[in-house]
C-alpha cells in the first residue's frame, strides 16, 4: 500500500511515523473553509476535502491510502484556528488564559471508492497567563502556524488536559491506528 498524509505540518508527520514508517507527504490546495457550525461535523469535513484533493491529484489509485486531517480549537461557540498573526496570537491566548477548552481533530481516510471520518475531542486547561508570558511566548514564533495559537508540546501555557494528547497536537494516532486496523490498511 501507498500511504499519503495530506499535511505540511511537521507535527503531524511525526505523529503519522509512529503508526506508518514509509509514506509520502502531499499538501492539499483547497479553500479551508466550513459551513459546519457543530466542531466534530467541521473538522471532519475539512479532514475530507483535504484527503479527497490529494486522493484526486495522485490519480485515484487502488493502492492508494490518503489521510488528512484537521484540528480547531474551541471555545464559548467560537472556533480558534490559526492566528493570523502574532497581535492575533496573543489575543487568543489571552481569552484563553485559566479557561478551558476543547481540541477537535477531524480525520478522513479516503482509499478506492471508500472515505472513513471520524473526529477526536480532547480538553484542555490553561495556565493563567500574564501580558509578560503571552509577549515572551508570541516572540518565540511557535504559536503562529497553530490552531488555538498554541502547541502542548511547547509546555509553557497548558495546566492541564485529558484525552488523546496526539490530538491535542494534531492528529489522534490511537484512534487513526485502530481505524486503519479495522479497515484492513
Amino acid at each position: 500500500m501507498r500511504y499519503v498524509l495530506a499535511s505540511a505540518s511537521p507535527r503531524r508527520k511525526e505523529l503519522f511515523a509512529k503508526i506508518k514508517a514509509d509514506f509520502e507527504i502531499i499538501t492539499s490546495d483547497v479553500d479551508e473553509k466550513s459551513d459546519e457550525s457543530e466542531p466534530g461535523e467541521r473538522v471532519m469535513q475539512l479532514a475530507a476535502v483535504k484527503a479527497q484533493n490529494v486522493y484526486d491529484k495522485i490519480g485515484r489509485c487502488d493502492d492508494c491510502v490518503v489521510i488528512g486531517a484537521d484540528t480547531l480549537c474551541y471555545m464559548d461557540g467560537v472556533y480558534l484556528g490559526k492566528p493570523r498573526d502574532a497581535r492575533h496570537a496573543a489575543q487568543m491566548l489571552r481569552s484563553m488564559s485559566g479557561r478551558t477548552h476543547y481540541v477537535y481533530t477531524g480525520v478522513a481516510i479516503v482509499y478506492g471508492d471508500t472515505m472513513e471520518r471520524f473526529f477526536a475531542r480532547s480538553e484542555v486547561t490553561f495556565k493563567q497567563l500574564d501580558e509578560e508570558a503571552i509577549a515572551d511566548y508570541v516572540s518565540t514564533g511557535r504559536p503562529l502556524d497553530k490552531a488555538g495559537a498554541y502547541g502542548i508540546q511547547d509546555g509553557c501555557v497548558v495546566a492541564a488536559w485529558s484525552g488523546s494528547y496526539d490530538n491535542i497536537v494534531g492528529l489522534p494516532t490511537e484512534q487513526l491506528a485502530e481505524k486503519l486496523r479495522e479497515l484492513g490498511l
